[in-house]
């Protein structure tokens, strides 16, 4: 059945730019806490998490981080936005400007995300401030659904005449408990290994992509 919305990630999903995330959270951790975290270890258990939800799971593990922590991970990720290192993921261009109704809903807070999709040249071209949801505009983020059910909210539509294309596992949780049709999308290399492909197929998404093309055709179809 053709859906009336399409709600997209971010990070992951638009660009290769959760891996940068991921790596300056890993990095400031072991700088300040000296963990010798690798990259899968952090992306285990930060991976697709608003910072807010990042530092809950922290807490939970007994990593109590603080103010200046998150400042500077923050400034690491706007020197990497300022320098270009996000890479715009192919095709998805052609998909978006092929779509009738569309917007962002992502766990990035809104200062961030606009700087994001400015860098691409996204920002009031596809996205502006009527279209793009983000995490410090909701109580709670991913794996939660809340953000999901504002934007549909916002964007005057029904969870179950959205669909929602997300790359990481709290994203889809959050798509899945919003009563929301999910598609993954995993194109960046993070997400290639069978055991990723494995955690995906296990949360009973059917519906998975390498390609945006691919992403494209299936859209077409609905």
């Amino acid at each position: 059945m053709k859906k009336n919305l399409i709600i997209w990630d971010f990070d992951g999903v638009i660009a290769d730019s959760e891996k940068i995330w991921i790596k300056n959270r890993q990095d400031v951790l072991n700088e300040r806490f000296n963990l010798g975290w690798d990259f899968d270890t952090t992306n285990n258990y930060l991976g697709g998490m608003s910072d807010k939800s990042k530092r809950d799971v922290l807490n939970s593990l007994n990593i109590i981080t603080d103010k200046e922590f998150w400042e500077e991970c923050l400034k690491r990720d706007i020197n990497c936005i300022k320098n270009k290192e996000m890479i715009v993921t192919p095709y998805v261009e052609d998909v978006i400007k092929n779509l009738d109704k569309y917007c962002v809903a992502t766990g990035g807070v809104f200062t961030k995300t606009v700087e994001k999709l400015k860098s691409i040249n996204f920002w009031n071209k596809y996205f502006n401030e009527t279209n793009l949801f983000t995490v410090d505009m909701v109580e709670k983020g991913k794996p939660e659904p809340d953000l999901f059910l504002l934007a549909c909210e916002k964007m005057g539509e029904k969870p179950e005449d959205c669909l929602v294309i997300e790359d990481s596992l709290v994203g889809i949780m959050a798509a899945q408990k919003a009563g929301m049709e999910v598609i993954a999308f995993l194109g960046c290399k993070m997400y290639q290994n069978d055991e990723y492909l494995s955690k995906v197929k296990n949360l009973g998404v059917k519906n998975i992509f390498y390609d945006m093309k691919d992403v494209k055709e299936f859209l077409l179809k609905k």
